[in-house]
Order: C-alpha cells, then sequence, then structure tokens
C-alpha cells in the first residue's frame, strides 16, 4: 500500500444508528489459503453499504457467511440483532440474498417463481398470492408475468430475481453484483429499485465491481483486498485519502500562459497545450485564491479545470492494481474532471 494511503476501517464506527450487519475480527481460510483475515465491519440500518475488491478477493465469501451459507473460521457476527452462530435461523428469517447468479426457473412463468417463492416461505396461497401480485407490479413484471422465465432479458430476470427475494420481506438484502452484464438502462432501473428498498427502511450490503455503483449509492465503502479491510468510509472521505488532486488553467494567449506560469511556480507546465497544473484539494477556499489571484494580476485564464480523486484511483491506489490507460479505468465510473 502507498505510504500516502492509510487505512480507515474504523472510520465512523462511533455511529449511534441501530447496527444492522457487524462483524469482529471475521476469518475464513481454504486449507492453507486465508481468504478473510480479521474483518471489522459495522453497517447501520436503513442504509447502503457497498464492498468493492479485485475479484478473488473475498467479496462473495462474505456475503456467504453473513447470509449462513457457510461457516466462518472465527469472529463476532450479527445480523439484524441475531447472532450467526447461535442463531443462524432468525438470521435467515431476517434476510434476502440475490446472489451473482439467477436463481429464477426458466421453465416456469414469473408468477410461477413468485408463487413457488411464497410457498418457501410458507405464506398461505391466498397471501402469496397477494404478495406475488404486488411484487410483480412493483418491478413492472405483470405482462411478463405468465410467460415463461426463459423468454426474459437479462434485466427483466434481475428484477424477478430481487422480487423473489422480498417475498418474505426481509429488512436486510445481501446483493451480490446485482448489476453484472445488465445494459445501462436496466442498470440505472436495478438503481432506483435499490434507492426505493432503502427508502423503505431496508438495509442493503451490495458487492460490484463498478465503481461508480457504489458512488452513487453507498452511504459507506470498504475496499477489501488481501483478505483485509484496505480502507472504509463515505465516498468522500475516501477520495480524500489519495492526493493527486489539481486545478488545471489553459490559456490561448502565450503572453498571458508566460505570466501566470512565472508567478505560480509550484504549479506544472504543459507549453504544448499552454496549461498550467496547481496542485489543490479543489476546496471552495482553493479555487477562490486562484481566481482572486488572477483578477488581481489581470490574467485571464480561458479554461478551468478541477480533478479531484475519484473512486478509480482510490481503487487502483488500495489494490495495488495497474490503470491500464492513465486517467482512465478498465472499470465503469464518473468522468473525472468537471469543467467550471
Amino acid at each position: 500500500m502507498p505510504s500516502s494511503v492509510m487505512p480507515t476501517s474504523n472510520m465512523g464506527h462511533g455511529d449511534p444508528s441501530p447496527v444492522a450487519v457487524s462483524t469482529v475480527g471475521l476469518r475464513k481460510s481454504y486449507g492453507d489459503k486465508t481468504v478473510l483475515d480479521g474483518i471489522d465491519l459495522r453497517i447501520p440500518a436503513g442504509s447502503v453499504f457497498a464492498l468493492l475488491g479485485p475479484n478473488g478477493a473475498g467479496k462473495t465469501t462474505v456475503v456467504k457467511i453473513l447470509s449462513t451459507l457457510i461457516t466462518a473460521d472465527a469472529g463476532e457476527l450479527h445480523v439484524g440483532g441475531h447472532d450467526l452462530a447461535a442463531d443462524p435461523q432468525a438470521v435467515r428469517a431476517a434476510i434476502g440474498v440475490t446472489g451473482q447468479f439467477s436463481a429464477v426457473d426458466g421453465l416456469i412463468t414469473g408468477e410461477e417463481n413468485m408463487l413457488l417463492m411464497a410457498d418457501l416461505h410458507h405464506l398461505s396461497k391466498s397471501e402469496g398470492r397477494r404478495v406475488a401480485a404486488e411484487l410483480l407490479e412493483r418491478f413492472d413484471l405483470v405482462e411478463a408475468a405468465k410467460k415463461p422465465a426463459s423468454t426474459y432479458s437479462g434485466g427483466m430476470k434481475r428484477r424477478l430475481d430481487i422480487a423473489m427475494t422480498l417475498v418474505g420481506n426481509p429488512r436486510i438484502i445481501f446483493l451480490d453484483e446485482p448489476t453484472t452484464g445488465l445494459d445501462p438502462r436496466s442498470r440505472h432501473n436495478m438503481w432506483g429499485i435499490i434507492r426505493e428498498l432503502v427508502s423503505d427502511g431496508v438495509t442493503v450490503f451490495l458487492t460490484t465491481q463498478y465503481l461508480d455503483e457504489a458512488d452513487e449509492l453507498a452511504d459507506r465503502i470498504a475496499v477489501l483486498n488481501d483478505g483485509r479491510i484496505a480502507a472504509e468510509g463515505s465516498a468522500e472521505e475516501l477520495k480524500r485519502i489519495v492526493p493527486g488532486g489539481h486545478v488545471r488553467l489553459r490559456f490561448t494567449d502565450p503572453a498571458a500562459y508566460q505570466s501566470a506560469a512565472a508567478a505560480l511556480r509550484e504549479a506544472t507546465r504543459d507549453d504544448e497545450a499552454l496549461a498550467l497544473q496547481i496542485p489543490s484539494g479543489g476546496t471552495q477556499r482553493e479555487l477562490r485564491s486562484i481566481l482572486d489571484w488572477l483578477d488581481s494580476a489581470g490574467i485571464e485564464a480561458d479554461e478551468l479545470t478541477v480533478h479531484t480523486p475519484d473512486l478509480d484511483d482510490v481503487f487502483f491506489a488500495l489494490t495495488g492494481g495497474t490503470d491500464p490507460q492513465p486517467g482512465r479505468s478498465s472499470l465503469p465510473s464518473q468522468p473525472k474532471e468537471a469543467v467550471r
């Protein structure tokens, strides 16, 4: 880990909100391979928590343990106020899980998938039909309800998958890479569904490889690397631990450029583009200082661009990844620069 990047795994742990999920010292190994090496998490109820990490980092293992699918080797684990080791059945009653791979049965209709889940939750036939009808309408699947699920698009199958997860009215939902393979429109529709769930008081534990997804949805984000939490915090907190923010001034008048370059000696010059790059955290005070200086010196920049580190920068810094192209990530993200 770069020396400039400090772990922040305890950030915000003084939050007095009710806790939906907590882990202390979560460990899991397979043979001599340690997958999770002491994971501490505290997820407030009614929030979205995103777990990021490279392939093989252990994200799915965390979800499987917290959803009682596999057991941990060690750790104090509580989900929905229940001790995972002592009362796994109570945990199962409180949660819903949507895995990476769809649980939808393509040989039966969407409605039949929903009714099957209602039976598994021991709902009466009338209650099961009522819940199924409400969820099919909520997820815009009424027209497709009588069609075999094998005919559904990827986005429709994912919506049906989550609708099936909600049959038992869980207050905590684990979504393991819920938008992988979806087109942009379906991804944005899924984001809307997640926001609606949280507005209803549901806690969402989200794993994702899409950095913009975490930035868009999550109240808190943790980066998992080599079995440990490398950093945790809000998106803005994480972005502040990575250096590299700057303000870029571009000029069309060579004389104005030379005057500014002579005065701003800390700036990095780009003589070909007639541009200066000034280290900055992008705060309002710093921007005002730069603009005031330009005004007092009678120098006019034709373009001022603010660059602040984004989750791409955080991800690569914390996981030791190699950015394949300067300024670009192999994972979708928000634009890095905003022109003022």
